[in-house]
């Protein structure tokens, strides 16, 4: 990889991207909503074609999944025509492109985690949208990455900086405790991204930290991580005010196809979270 274009470059992955790109003799070239709206093929095709990069990395997303349930035609534009304006200009080119995808596909109805191969089934306009983009890649090319990830968190808005938040504005968080997933740091995600990227293994990967939890036992982590005192009470999701978008009850991934090739193997959750929160000076 000597010249890679990312798209949503401000984001949590985009930004933990070009943390581990920077000492590497790569071109990087940044975009995002104010230079490139990837829902616009001819704006798409030229900016690539000008570039000429080698690999596109598409961290673009409408990943407000409530907000999708109401804004249904700017998710459809963003998580499914942006994914196809952008494998149309890579096949183009001879560019071979990364697709982000998540945990969303699936219906959160099952008992053990889910690998690449099990038929997703999504409940939600954000997941149905992303499984669009993922179907549009897949039917224009055959240089591409689906790489499915859930719990994200970074540098930027997410479920660890609200729980800090929330822990010294109140002295009780109630927090769901039967949603299970597997908490996922932008960091170990890029890793990931950038390890396959160079492997050339073409096609759908899962790619979660290792082992799952759930909501409330996340939180507790961090709370224990951040040495806070606060009141941790675990509800239902019944109990927990309803939300727009249904909500996952299982959406453990399992990395199946990376840990097949036994190169490379993603950091247990805890210890991305450790990680993460040292570097971030969230540790008490």
């Amino acid at each position: 990889m000597n010249k890679v274009l990312i798209t949503g470059c401000n984001g949590q992955l985009g930004r933990a991207l070009n943390k581990l790109l920077a000492n590497k003799d790569i071109e990087i070239i940044n975009t995002d909503v104010d230079n490139l709206d990837i829902c616009d093929a001819a704006q798409v095709s030229a900016l690539i074609k000008k570039e000429q990069p080698d690999t596109i990395i598409n961290c673009a997303a409408h990943t407000a999944v409530d907000k999708c349930e109401t804004d249904r035609e700017n998710a459809a534009r963003i998580n499914a025509l942006g994914p196809k304006n952008l494998a149309a200009a890579a096949k183009e080119t001879g560019a071979q492109l990364v697709q982000v995808s998540t945990d969303y596909v699936f219906d959160g109805n099952a008992s053990k985690p889910y690998v690449e191969t099990d038929t997703p089934c999504p409940q939600s306009v954000y997941g149905s949208t992303k499984l669009d983009g993922e179907r549009a890649v897949m039917e224009i090319m055959d240089k591409y990455y689906i790489v499915r990830t859930a719990w994200l968190y970074g540098d930027g808005n997410n479920f660890v900086k609200t729980m800090l938040r929330l822990a010294k504005e109140r002295d009780t968080i109630t927090v769901v405790n039967d949603q299970f997933g597997s908490p996922t740091s932008a960091m170990e995600l890029g890793r990931m991204i950038l390890h396959i990227v160079d492997s050339g293994e073409y096609g759908i990967y899962h790619a979660t930290c290792e082992g799952m939890t759930n909501w409330h036992d996340f939180a507790k982590a961090i709370f224990t991580l951040a040495k806070s005192n606060v009141n941790l009470i675990p509800v239902t999701t019944a109990e927990y005010p309803a939300s727009v978008a249904k909500r996952p009850a299982y959406s453990v991934l399992e990395n199946a196809k990376l840990n097949s090739q036994g190169a490379y193997r993603m950091k247990q959750w805890e210890d991305a979270l450790e990680e993460y929160m040292a570097e971030m000076g969230f540790m008490g």
